[in-house]
């Protein structure tokens, strides 16, 4: 009897295993929601410090639904480790922390370096408010009222908002946080690391390091006979690969990002769909293959690649709590894994305002705006290099373009008012309303 019964478990589990297999459960593919459990509950622990059940409810389970349910989850807190599998043994996870450089999905590689810690040259400088420019340029209870607006939810529209900051002339003038989280929490940009990217690019394009539009410039690419593939294509999303991104955890993107430990090698071998140059369509790893290219030319290895980053971009504008984390090959993700404070995701995006400049230095070209700004082909006027465009519905001024990723993870720059506005939480399924928030922010200035 008891070996009739096991088999009729196992009968079960069998079925239910090829019922999760293929289908998605709200918004994740249970072979991929293991890696997005393991990698995001992780960089959400050790990188932005939040608490775990917190960081769970508002982030990750309700992209899960009812695959959370079936997902069996470890939290090492001493270890800096979160682990995952499905029924506790089917397409299990590991998710490693270490100091500098956030969490990576383990698969057991030889590339991966557990030791490896690259901490901060120095803290985060955080930036108070200049009151006094503050109430010289603003209706200081309307804006309060702005940002206060931005966390007001009705119980039926929960956007989780979590960190909101204002620059106006590259002074702050006003910051609010969420229940967790403060000035010194780095939040996760999502895709908003694909405008760090093309800044970066912006780096080595002012040095004369790289040449956007120079066929070849792809070693990943190259040595697949795809020579033709340029990196202007690759962050304006023209290369023509198929890469298709859904956000659903049954996409490549999605494989790419939580089954995968050398994404390069995935995304340089897709199918093509299109010439390149012929066809815009929004993915992830046409990022990556620009960021493999662009990380090279600060070394060889991970450790002198991040210090060169660091040193060339981050540093002279004041950027000291940023992190970029890698996959287990050594890619920086510049597609999606830079985690930041508000403050100084603000100061990224003020250096679009600067004309390129920081500290007297040329820190990307003066005209990197106009490029990053400019309309691509094919993307019906909303997309540039790495940077969105607004519509003429969304009310925003002329000129506006933005940096925006998953989850509603905003920094919107403002050439005519002079403003960045960055905006970061966990909105799932609703608006966000952070054009709102600029219009209000706006209404407010005298």
């Amino acid at each position: 009897m008891t070996r009739y019964i096991l088999g009729a478990v196992t009968a079960v589990l069998l079925i239910a295993i090829a019922i999760f297999q293929t289908t998605t459960l709200n918004r994740i593919y249970l072979p991929t929601g293991t890696g997005i459990l393991a990698k995001q509950l992780c960089s959400m622990v050790f990188v932005s410090r939040l608490e775990t059940d917190y960081a769970r409810e508002i982030y990750l389970d309700p992209l899960l639904g009812g695959a959370g349910s079936v997902i069996t989850t470890d939290v090492r807190l001493e270890d800096g480790e979160i682990r995952t599998a499905l029924f506790g043994f089917l397409y299990a996870q590991r998710a490693v922390y270490r100091e500098g450089l956030g969490c990576t999905l383990v698969h057991g590689g030889r590339e991966f370096d557990p030791e490896l810690s690259l901490p901060a040259r120095q803290a985060f400088q955080p930036m108070d408010v200049d009151t006094a420019h503050r109430d010289a340029n603003f209706d200081t209870q309307a804006l309060d009222a702005a940002i206060a607006g931005a966390f007001d939810d009705p119980a039926e529209d929960i956007r989780n908002t979590l960190g909101v900051a204002i620059l106006h002339q590259g002074r702050l003038v006003g910051e609010h946080y969420g229940p967790g989280a403060s000035r010194e929490t780095p939040f996760l940009g999502w895709s908003m690391t694909k405008s760090m990217t093309a800044t970066l690019a912006g780096v080595l394009v002012e040095d004369g390091r790289i040449d956007l539009q120079a066929a070849g410039a792809v070693p990943a690419l190259s040595a697949l006979g795809r020579d033709d593939i340029t990196l202007d294509q690759l962050l304006r999303m023209t290369g023509g690969l198929a890469l298709h991104e859904l956000n659903n955890g049954t996409d490549p993107t999605s494989d790419m990002l939580f089954t995968e430990s050398d994404m390069i090698a995935f995304a340089a071998s897709r199918d093509r769909i299109a010439a390149p140059g012929d066809h815009w369509e929004y993915m992830s790893g046409q990022t990556n293959l620009a960021m493999s290219a662009l990380q090279a030319e600060f070394g060889s290895d991970l450790a002198s690649q991040l210090t060169g980053i660091r040193s060339a971009l981050f540093e002279p504008l004041g950027i000291y709590s940023a992190i970029i984390e890698p996959d287990e090959s050594g890619l920086l993700v510049g597609s999606s894994y830079m985690y930041a404070t508000a403050q100084d995701w603000a100061r990224l995006a003020q250096l679009y305002l600067d004309g390129g400049q920081a500290g007297g230095e040329q820190i990307i070209p003066a005209n990197w705006a106009e490029i990053a700004a400019s309309e691509t082909a094919g993307s019906d006027g909303q997309y540039g290099l790495a940077f969105w465009l607004p519509s003429e519905q969304d009310g925003l001024p002329e000129g506006t373009f933005f940096m925006n990723g998953f989850q509603s993870q905003l920094a919107l720059i403002i050439p005519s008012e002079d403003l960045v506005i960055v905006r970061f939480g966990a909105t799932n399924g609703v608006s966000d309303r952070t054009f709102e928030l600029a219009r209000n922010v706006i209404a407010a200035r005298q």
